[in-house]
């Protein structure tokens, strides 16, 4: 388990830290948008949101709170969500066609895979020309993640997992009533969206944060404001299915991991974080208490001070040496 006895002592709860405004750029083939908290000089490090959720969803002060830690903290908006580029293509997932893909193991259909959505991330690091990068995921951001890890090695100082999974099909799934929640016929007016947002991070969360709640509706203005793409989430839905499971390949990770997850996660079961950490060579395992699926802003200090502590400590490998370990 992650020893939490050396903590970094807690940041101010007013900081203030160089900040980039939001950006377009072209990297494997679609635009993505990406904005920049920190020092040009510190030690990047990149954030993957996850399905459906756009950059903002990594709070502002949540990033503001990593760079004053001394990183370069780069978010984005995966493709197809945001004011990332959006794709075409995907029939929609309903419960009926779930359930089959669930008991009946049939082979999914995808416009692009989580292997495409690495290689974005790895084209914008090449755009701000980064070499590499401590890489944080959170939920399919996470997959994301660890595909990057798996795929490119050299480009990674240090993974850190949160909330997410192996894709291994034997772990427990969400339960039907998760499911049903999250398929909801999208809303169609603003006021239904910020309830349904709110809905959505209560049941998310699991009990009553109420800092949290205070903010969600501001949360839900800023989100509709950068537009939403429903069918783009089916799109990332179904990258998820397509790429199978990752947990054999993740033996190969040699990148130092930590994994963070929820106790009480009610969308990816706790047994999802423990498999990703026995899954990965010498990977730390952080089980946070009373955490849902969600980030709630009481839990931040704790959150964030794992993290900078992991990239912190991590050692960068040149890619030979990699290469190497990967070999013997």
């Amino acid at each position: 388990m992650f020893d939490m006895s050396q903590r970094p002592a807690k940041i101010p709860e007013t900081m203030s830290v160089p900040y980039q405004p939001p950006r377009l750029v072209r990297a494997n083939g679609v635009e993505l948008c990406y904005d920049i908290f920190g020092a040009d000089d510190a030690e990047p490090m990149v954030m993957i949101m996850g399905l459906g959720a756009q950059m903002i969803h990594w709070d502002d002060d949540f990033c503001k709170a990593l760079a004053a830690h001394g990183f370069r903290v780069i978010r984005f908006d995966n493709r197809d969500i945001g004011l990332s580029t959006r794709m075409s293509g995907g029939k929609p997932l309903n419960l009926f066609e779930l359930a089959k893909l669930r008991y009946l193991g049939t082979p999914v259909a995808a416009p692009y895979k989580l292997s495409d959505m690495a290689t974005d991330v790895i084209g914008l690091l090449d755009v701000l020309r980064i070499k590499s990068a401590h890489v944080v995921g959170a939920s399919m951001g996470g997959m994301i993640a660890q595909e990057i890890a798996i795929t490119f090695p050299e480009r990674v100082r240090s993974l850190t997992s949160i909330m997410s999974t192996t894709g291994n099909p034997r772990l427990p799934q969400p339960s039907r009533g998760v499911a049903a929640l999250l398929l909801q016929p999208q809303p169609t007016t603003y006021d239904e969206f910020v309830a349904r947002f709110k809905q959505t991070w209560l049941f998310l969360r699991v009990g009553r944060f109420p800092e949290d709640e205070a903010r969600d509706a501001d949360r839900a203005e800023r989100t509709y404001a950068r537009g939403l793409n429903p069918a783009g989430v089916g799109r990332q839905l179904r990258a998820i299915l397509a790429s199978g499971s990752r947990k054999e390949r993740l033996a190969a990770v040699t990148a130092p991991t930590l994994v963070i997850h929820g106790k009480v996660d009610p969308l990816v079961h706790p047994a999802a974080g423990r498999d990703t950490a026995a899954s990965i060579p010498g990977a730390k395992l952080l089980m946070v208490d009373g955490m849902g699926h969600a980030l709630p802003i009481s839990m931040w200090t704790r959150v964030i001070d794992a993290v900078a502590m992991h990239a912190s400590g991590a050692t960068i490998e040149q890619p030979a040496a990699v290469k190497n370990r990967r070999m013997g």
